[in-house]
C-alpha cells in the first residue's frame, strides 16, 4: 500500500490543512479522482502525495496518484492490489501473482516455465506459463527409471525388466527412495528328473527349455518357463517320468524267451514255436526312450514243405525230393503204404512208417510184399505242413527175384535202423555184422564204438542203438556168409537230450558267470556262448559274439569281453541239451575319457573363452560336461567324483568353488564345438556363469561326468587353467597331459623348451624352467635350485629365506 505524506518544512498548520482537506472534497467532486485542485494563489504541487504526480490540467494544477495507486493525489495514495482478483484472473493459469508498491508481477508455479522465458513476467505482453517437460532430462528417474511428464511436474515408472524397491511406484526421485533393479529370476526351479536345454539368461522374458533326462519321459509337450514381471519363474509344466515299457510285445507263432527287462535298452529275443521259422534272421524287440517296444519287422512263418519227383529204385525203396528251407533241419515224413492184391481183391499190407532225416534227398526203403500193387503216401509230420506226395507201383513176384546180397539201410525214430534186401528167398538166414563209431566235433577225446552181429531170416530186419546225444555217428553193416560180404554205410546225427543240464547261472564280477552241470563228474562238455551287447543312448553301438569253450567241472566259470555301460543277452547252451539258458546283464560304466582340452595360464588378463569338444563314448554314456571354478589353493585337495559341487549363489562358493556351467551331451553335437566364455553372466544349465573377480587366483576345471541309472557315475576332469591376477604375464599353453608337478606343497613348476636353449631362456625368451610363489615377486633375483629336464639340469630361481627345492621332474 502507498503511505501519505510524510510532514517536513513548507508544510501548512494542521488548522489549515483541515480547511484545505474540506476545500479539496469539495473540489475533488468536480474534478478528476484522486487530485486535488487550488487555486492559482496556492503552490498546489508542493502539497502533492509522495507517489502522486503533479499534473497541468485545464489550465489547473492538479495531482495525481502514480500508476498503481488510488486516492487523491495530495492527501493518500494508496497501493492498488492488482493480485486481490487472484493469479488465474491477473496472472493466468500455473501462476502466482506478487504485489509491488505500485506494481505487480508473475511467476510460474513449478513445473511450469513463461514463455518469454524470464522468470517473472507482466501479462499484459500475452506471456503466459506452459508446462516444463522434465523427461527431457536424461537420467533424471535414476538407472532403471522411465519419467513420464505430467501437468506441472513429473513421475517415475520402473522400466520394463525392472521393479521398485525401497519406495512406491511411481516415485518422485526428490522425495521418494525408490530404486529400480533389474528382474532378475535367480535359478529355474528344478524338474525333477529333467535338465535345461541350452544356456539362458535369468531376465525378464527370458525362456528355459527343459528335456527329460536319459532313461525318462514327459507325456507333456510344454517344455517352457519363462521369467515373469514379478521376479519368478513360470511353474514347469514337464513332468519327467521313468521310462518303463511294459511287458514285451506277443509276435505271433513265437515264444519270448528269457525275462528281459522294461527299462531302455533292454532287449526281448523271441524264437518260433514249432512248425515255424523266421527266413529273415532272428526277432528281437527293443526297449526304446519313449517308453515304447520297437517291434520287429520280422515274423515267424509256417513251415511249408513241398515233396515233389517220388520215384521207386531197388523195386521197394522209394526217394524224393524236398525243399526244407534252412540247412540241416530235421524233418519228420509220414509214410502210408497201403497194399492189394488183385485176385481175391483185399487188402493184403497197410503199414505207416515215420522217417526223420536232414537230408534235401530223403529215401527209403520198405518192406513189402511181392506181387502186389501199392499205394505210398508221403507227408510231412505235423507241426510242419505239407501236401501229400503219392505214387503208385506193383512189386516184383518172389520168384522173378535172386538174393544177390544186397541191402541199403533206412533210419526211423532216429536211432534205429532197417536194413531192406533186394530180394530174399524164403528161409534164407544171413548175419548181420555192426561196426559203429561216434565222435562229437566240439570234443578232440570223445569217441564212442559199438561192434555186434545179428542173425535172421527176416528179409528187413531192424536193430534199434543205444546211442549219446548230439553225437555224430558212423554205421557200417556188413551182409557175412556171402561171397562179395556186400556193405552199407549210413551216418546218424543224434539230437540233443531234451533234458536241460545248466541251472544256477549266477554273474560276479560284473562280467563272469558261473553255472551247475548236470552232468556225471569228469564228462566233457561244450558249451556254446552267443552274445548280443546294444546300448540305448548310443543307437549305432552293437557288440555280437559266438564262441565256445570245452569243460569237465560241474561248475565251469568264465570271464567274458564285454564293453562297458552296455545292456548284454548271453546265450548258453551246452551242445548235450537241447534247450539253451538266457541271461541277461548289464555291465557298470568306468570312468569316462580325459577331455581333450589345451592347458592355460593367465597372468592378469582376461580368461580363455573354452572351446567345447564331444568325446567319444567308449566307457559308458557321456551325461554332462561341466565348468568348475576352483579358488588356486584348493587345486590339489579337489575331488573330481565330489557331487556336493554348488552354484555361484551358494553359501561358501568363494572358499570352496563352484559349478560355472553344465552343457548336456546331446547339446554337443558330434562335429562342431561349443564355445563359451568364462564369466558370461548367462545360465548354463542350472547353473551360473558369474565373472571372476579381480585379484583372485583361480583354477579352472573340465568334468565329464558319466551317469546311468541313477546310482552309478564316474568323472573324469582335467584342469583348463589356472587365472593368477596379480602379474601381467602372457599366457603359456601346454597340453592337458603335460600338467606340472607340484613343488614342495607351495611351489608350481612350468617346463617350456629344453636346457639347450639357452641355460635360463628358453623359447621366445621365456624361461626355460621356472617356479612361481603366489606371494613373491617372479621378478626377484633369486638363488637357484637344480631342476631336471629331460637329459640335462635346469637352473630355477629360489626365493630368498626358502630352503632350495629338492629337484623336481616337470611333466
Amino acid at each position: 500500500m502507498g503511505r501519505g505524506p510524510r510532514g517536513g518544512a513548507g508544510r501548512p498548520p494542521r488548522r489549515l490543512l483541515s480547511l484545505l482537506l474540506l476545500l479539496g472534497l469539495a473540489g475533488g467532486a468536480a474534478g478528476a479522482p484522486g487530485a486535488d485542485v487550488y487555486d492559482s494563489d496556492l503552490d498546489i504541487c508542493a502539497t502533492c502525495h509522495e507517489h502522486a504526480t503533479c499534473q497541468q490540467r485545464d489550465g489547473k494544477k492538479i495531482c495525481i496518484c502514480n500508476y498503481g495507486f488510488v486516492g487523491n493525489g495530495r492527501m493518500q495514495c494508496v497501493d492498488k492490489d492488482e493480485c486481490q482478483f487472484g493469479a488465474t484472473v491477473v496472472c493466468g493459469n500455473h501462476t502466482s501473482c506478487h504485489n509491488t508498491p505500485g506494481a505487480f508481477y508473475c511467476v510460474c508455479l513449478g513445473g511450469y516455465r513463461a514463455t518469454n522465458n524470464n522468470k517473472t513476467f507482466i501479462p499484459n505482453d500475452g506471456t503466459f506459463c506452459t508446462d516444463i517437460d522434465e523427461c527431457e532430462v536424461s537420467g533424471l528417474c535414476r538407472h532403471g527409471g522411465r519419467c513420464v511428464n505430467t501437468q506441472g511436474s513429473f513421475e517415475c515408472h520402473c522400466m520394463d525388466g525392472y521393479l521398485p524397491k525401497n519406495g512406491p511406484s511411481p516415485y518422485h526421485p526428490a522425495r521418494d527412495a525408490t530404486l529400480c533393479t533389474e528382474i532378475d529370476c535367480g535359478t529355474p526351479p528344478e524338474v525333477p528328473y529333467g535338465y535345461i536345454v541350452g544356456n539362458f539368461t535369468s531376465r525378464l522374458g527370458s525362456q528355459v527349455h527343459y528335456a527329460c533326462k536319459d532313461g525318462f519321459f514327459s507325456a507333456t509337450k510344454d517344455t517352457v518357463s519363462s521369467c515373469t514381471a514379478l521376479g519368478t519363474w513360470e511353474t514347469p509344466k514337464l513332468y519327467c517320468q521313468e521310462i518303463d515299457c511294459g511287458s514285451p510285445p506277443q509276435v505271433p507263432a513265437a515264444i519270448l524267451v528269457g525275462n528281459p527287462s522294461s527299462s531302455p535298452g533292454a532287449v526281448a529275443h523271441y524264437e518260433c514255436q514249432e512248425g515255424f521259422e523266421s527266413p529273415g534272421g532272428k526277432i528281437t524287440s527293443v526297449c526304446t526312450a519313449k517308453g515304447v517296444w520297437r517291434e520287429s519287422t520280422l515274423t515267424c512263418t509256417e513251415m511249408v514243405t513241398e515233396i515233389r519227383n517220388v520215384s521207386v529204385f531197388n523195386n521197394t525203396c522209394v526217394r524224393w525230393q524236398t525243399n526244407s528251407g534252412r540247412m540241416n533241419l530235421e524233418i519228420m515224413y509220414v509214410i502210408h503204404i497201403k497194399g492189394q492184391r488183385l485176385d481175391p481183391m483185399e487188402v493184403v499190407h497197410e503199414e505207416t512208417v515215420n522217417l526223420t532225416t536232414v537230408s534235401r534227398t530223403p529215401e527209403v526203403c520198405l518192406d513189402l510184399h511181392p506181387g502186389t500193387n501199392y499205394t505210398v503216401s508221403i507227408s510231412a509230420a505235423p507241426p510242419r505242413r505239407s501236401a501229400s506226395a503219392v505214387i503208385v507201383f506193383q512189386t516184383a513176384e518172389d520168384d522173378l527175384l535172386e538174393d544177390d546180397g544186397l541191402f541199403n539201410i533206412s533210419i526211423f525214430n532216429e536211432t534205429c535202423l532197417k536194413l531192406n534186401r533186394h530180394a530174399v528167398k524164403g528161409g534164407s538166414e544171413r548175419m548181420y555184422q555192426f561196426r559203429v563209431l561216434g565222435r562229437r566235433w566240439y570234443l578232440d577225446d570223445f569217441y564212442h564204438t559199438l561192434a555186434f552181429n545179428i542173425t535172421t531170416r527176416d528179409g528187413a530186419p531192424v536193430a534199434c542203438l543205444d546211442l549219446y546225444p548230439t553225437t555224430n555217428y558212423t554205421v557200417t553193416v556188413t551182409l557175412l556168409g556171402s561171397p562179395e560180404q556186400h556193405s552199407a554205410q549210413v551216418m546218424i546225427r543224434t539230437a540233443p537230450a531234451v533234458k536241460q543240464t545248466i541251472s544256477n547261472v549266477s554273474v560276479f564280477n560284473d562280467t563272469c558267470l558261473r553255472w551247475r552241470s548236470q552232468k556225471t563228474a569228469d564228462t566233457e562238455e561244450m558249451y556254446l556262448f552267443h552274445i548280443w551287447g546294444q546300448r540305448w543312448y548310443q543307437k549305432e553301438f552293437s557288440q555280437e559274439m559266438v564262441f565256445n569253450t570245452t569243460s569237465s567241472s560241474q561248475a565251469p566259470a568264465m570271464c567274458l569281453d564285454l564293453r562297458p555301460g552296455t545292456n548284454y543277452s548271453v546265450r548258453l547252451r551246452a551242445l548235450s541239451a537241447e534247450l539253451p539258458v538266457l541271461v541277461s546283464l548289464t555291465t557298470q560304466i568306468t570312468e569316462p575319457p580325459l577331455p581333450e582340452v589345451e592347458f592355460f595360464t593367465v597372468h592378469g588378463g582376461p580368461p580363455p573363452r573354452l572351446a567345447l569338444k564331444r568325446v567319444k563314448e567308449m566307457n559308458g554314456p557321456i551325461s554332462s560336461y561341466q565348468v568348475l571354478v576352483l579358488p588356486l589353493a584348493l587345486q590339489s585337495t579337489f575331488s573330481c567324483d565330489s557331487e556336493g559341487a554348488a552354484s555361484f549363489f551358494s553359501n561358501g562358493s568363494d572358499a570352496n568353488g563352484y559349478v560355472a556351467a553344465e552343457i548336456p551331451a546331446q547339446d554337443v553335437p558330434d562335429d562342431a564345438v561349443v564355445e563359451l566364455s568364462m564369466g558370461d553372466r548367462l545360465y548354463y544349465g542350472k547353473y551360473y556363469n558369474a565373472p571372476l573377480k579381480t585379484g583372485h587366483d583361480y583354477c579352472i576345471i573340465l568334468r565329464i561326468t558319466s551317469e546311468w541309472n541313477k546310482p552309478c557315475r564316474r568323472c573324469r576332469c582335467c584342469r583348463r587353467c589356472w587365472v593368477w591376477d596379480w602379474a601381467p604375464w602372457p599366457p603359456w599353453c601346454f597340453s592337458c597331459s603335460s600338467l606340472s608337478q607340484q613343488c614342495d606343497g607351495r611351489w608350481r613348476c612350468y617346463c617350456r623348451g629344453r636346457c639347450s636353449d639357452s641355460p635360463h631362456r628358453g623359447p621366445m625368451g621365456l624361461p626355460a624352467v621356472e617356479c612361481v610363489h603366489p606371494h613373491l615377486s617372479p621378478l626377484a633375483a633369486w638363488p637357484h635350485s637344480w631342476i631336471p629336464d629331460g637329459d640335462c639340469l635346469c637352473k630355477v630361481p629360489t626365493p630368498e629365506g626358502f630352503p632350495a627345492m629338492e629337484p623336481v621332474l616337470c611333466l
